[in-house]
């Protein structure tokens, strides 16, 4: 698949339909009523984990551009998004001295990183890689605190990756050296969890395979809506994806989760993105319009120029806004199995001043 067109290349791209329903939060709003629900501060049970100064601003600029009908605000951004995009995974790396103690110019490495592409990757040139602790000292640098802990997840709530032969987990596709296919972290969780970052950090890899392929969702976004936003539509659809009651997981038995691949995230007056290919457990909306935006989305998965590929070695980690992801499967060493910490948190990745460089004007503002 080539590089999405010049912006107006696609004569649908215009929808001036003012009476859209829209989903924020699982709240279905209008148009006029979006307006007033971004023009004060958000507050819900998961976001009250962690205020700052910098999260309460008004959404105004930010969430016009997934506005379908203000196509002025969509184009900006989109242009801003595509300017200058890393082409290769090696801009995405950032070698790290001390991980414990990064260094300003590290640290805002890995935040401009992520303020472009939701995605980092750091390699550790020198000590311990083995070190657990790595995990939470490098993420509680960039202002990631508040861990999920899901039921596969050590005391201290970060998971260790592994091939496990029997027990709990053994059945689950990441605890296996099998394939796994395009997903985000918790797309099963209810929205006080939403996953918005996650952190994995190597200890050791597999002897062969298990590389890793990453998406940019706000690219995935782009790639639809300039193909049909017919298809954005569906995938906000509030019912789009549900994922039944896990028995075998004791936190959520009988919890069913229902919601759409892509809401605004009002906390974090970001796009979030859930979602995953897996075809069994899993509900879609019986709709022609959500089959034909899931066909897309797929194709897209399959064949984009902005796919990052990489095969985490020893000593490196990825950090990011919770991308699209997968794996290969692989094949372990004898006596020493690939072993990888993961981290999932509440906070997403994000300059401290992100609020002051946003631009509040009105020239994007669809009337």
């Amino acid at each position: 698949m080539t590089k999405p067109p010049p912006w107006g290349a696609n004569p649908k791209a215009g929808y001036p339909d003012r009476d859209r329903i829209y989903q924020v939060d699982n709240i279905k709003l209008n148009r006029k009523c979006l307006r007033h629900y971004f023009a004060r501060e958000v507050h819900t049970q998961s976001y009250s984990l962690f205020p700052s100064p910098s999260d309460h601003f008004c959404a105004r600029q930010p969430m016009q551009q997934f506005l379908l009908e203000n196509t002025s605000a969509y184009r900006q951004w989109r242009a801003r998004k595509l300017r200058n995009y890393p082409a290769q995974t090696e801009q995405l790396i950032v070698d790290i001295q001390n991980p414990c103690r990064l260094t300003q110019e590290e640290k805002g490495s890995l935040l401009r990183l992520c303020e472009k592409t939701n995605l980092a990757i750091y390699r550790i040139r020198y000590g311990d890689v083995l070190d657990k602790s790595i995990v939470a000292a490098i993420a509680k640098q960039l202002g990631l605190t508040h861990m999920d802990a899901n039921f596969h997840a050590d005391r201290d709530r970060i998971s260790s990756i592994q091939v496990l032969p029997e027990g709990p987990g053994s059945s689950y596709i990441p605890y296996t050296n099998k394939l796994l296919n395009w997903h985000t972290d918790g797309y099963y969780n209810q929205d006080a969890q939403r996953i918005r970052a996650f952190l994995m950090h190597c200890v050791r890899p597999a002897e062969s395979g298990g590389e890793n392929t990453y998406l940019d969702p706000e690219i995935l976004y782009i790639l639809l809506r300039d193909h049909d936003p017919g298809h954005i539509e569906a995938l906000m659809d509030p019912e789009a994806m549900t994922i039944p009651p896990n028995p075998e997981n004791s936190e959520r038995p009988n919890l069913e989760t229902t919601g759409p691949v892509f809401v605004i995230d009002g906390p974090t007056q970001t796009l979030y993105t859930r979602y995953t290919a897996r075809t069994r457990n899993i509900h879609w909306k019986d709709s022609q319009a959500c089959a034909r935006a899931r066909s897309a989305l797929q194709e897209i998965l399959d064949d984009n120029p902005y796919r990052f590929h990489h095969r985490l070695q020893s000593g490196e980690g990825v950090i990011c806004n919770n991308v699209l992801h997968n794996r290969t499967m692989f094949i372990d060493k004898p006596r020493s199995r690939r072993l990888l910490y993961r981290a999932r948190f509440y906070e997403r990745v994000a300059r401290p001043d992100l609020a002051n460089d946003m631009r509040h004007t009105d020239d994007v503002v669809a009337e």
